[in-house]
């Protein structure tokens, strides 16, 4: 008959034999223990939660000038009446540009235009996305270059972006590229075309640099050059409205954009 230490020890020795065979984990299929009653369950570490593939996103092409079809998106919720006038547009992406889907430009663009920094923080204004089969006051066109000429109907550079009565048109090449020079990132650019062309849709003419080293005005035409002022996409700065005077500059106009193909 073995002592009671003799069996502890024996008992010892079986069951880190079996941590070496097996493990330290719980073997698989095995279930976990319950707490007594009254302890607290103690949480298990999850594991990360595996990430799910999304569809490959098409990569950015384009035409030197497409076939002037469209898609429309759709209205953004809705939101709490502000201060103003109401003026509601459209975002509109022409059909033959690929990987820039018109539910991603609108966003974009609806995140500018409600930013507190945009046209709506002097309270003159109030600016809401609407749908196709809601009435409008202007729409936003992200257009090839050709068709921003045709849209546009003023110098058809195939360069800049502009304004024509109750059309905004934002050139696809300056969305997805920018312009030499500017100091800042594509999406900084991305705000002040919209900023720019819609402050023309608000009545407003171009404005100059107030100095060196200042931030241009969102009016002054930025794609041409910055004449010595730093990029700024915003009418608004520190809640005052942000202003230079009022004139343009005689720039150069870069040479038309092509199309862009895929890599």
């Amino acid at each position: 008959m073995l002592s009671k230490g003799t069996r502890r020890r024996r008992a010892t020795e079986a069951v880190l034999l079996a941590m070496l065979l097996g493990g330290c984990g719980a073997p698989a299929g095995a279930h976990p223990t319950t707490p007594a009653a009254g302890q607290p369950r103690k949480e298990a570490a999850r594991a990360p939660a595996a990430r799910l593939s999304r569809s490959p996103v098409a990569a950015i092409s384009y035409p030197a000038t497409g076939r002037n079809r469209w898609s429309t998106a759709a209205a953004e919720a809705p939101t709490r009446p502000g201060r103003g006038q109401l003026l509601r547009y459209r975002v509109a992406v022409e059909r033959d540009i690929t990987g820039l889907p018109v539910a991603d430009v609108a966003a974009a663009v609806t995140a500018t235009l409600n930013d507190p920094r945009g046209w709506t923080a002097g309270g003159s204004w109030q600016l809401r996305r609407v749908g196709l089969d809601q009435p409008a006051d202007f729409t936003i066109y992200l257009a090839t270059p050709g068709t921003r000429d045709k849209l546009c109907q003023d110098i058809p550079d195939g360069y800049t972006s502009c304004r024509n009565a109750n059309r905004v048109v934002l050139n696809v090449a300056r969305w997805v590229k920018g312009v030499p020079g500017y100091g800042a990132s594509v999406n900084t650019y991305r705000q002040y075309m919209v900023n720019h062309e819609v402050g023309h849709r608000l009545g407003l003419g171009h404005e100059r640099c107030p100095g060196p080293g200042q931030p241009a005005p969102v009016m002054q035409q930025q794609t041409l050059g910055l004449h010595g002022c730093t990029a700024n996409a915003w009418p608004y700065r520190d809640g005052r409205r942000y202003r230079g005077p009022l004139g343009e500059y005689d720039d150069e106009l870069p040479p038309r954009e092509g199309a862009r193909r895929a890599a």
